[in-house]
């Protein structure tokens, strides 16, 4: 591999703040500048805030709601689909 093209891959912290939930992993993003957090190992990562993990994303806690579309489709024909000929 050539040398100094290649992004720096170190551990930060990504924070979900909605779940109060944190996991450590490892990443290529930028984290100059950033806060940092005391992780359980007693050591100091940077912190990436995220919106959405698999602690509150709808599908992963099983509150996804299944959407009804052959209903739909049903209720559409019968409003404004043909009528049959008699």
């Amino acid at each position: 591999m050539k040398q100094g093209i290649h992004p720096e891959y170190k551990d930060v912290i990504f924070s979900d703040a909605s779940a109060n939930f944190s996991f450590l992993t490892r990443s290529t993003i930028e984290t100059k500048n950033r806060e940092t957090m005391k992780w359980e190992d007693g050591k100091e990562y940077p912190v990436i805030r995220i919106e959405v993990s698999s602690a509150s994303h709808p599908f992963y806690t099983g509150k996804h709601k299944v959407v009804d579309t052959a209903g739909r489709i049903e209720k559409f024909n019968q409003r404004y689909g043909r009528k049959a000929a008699k």
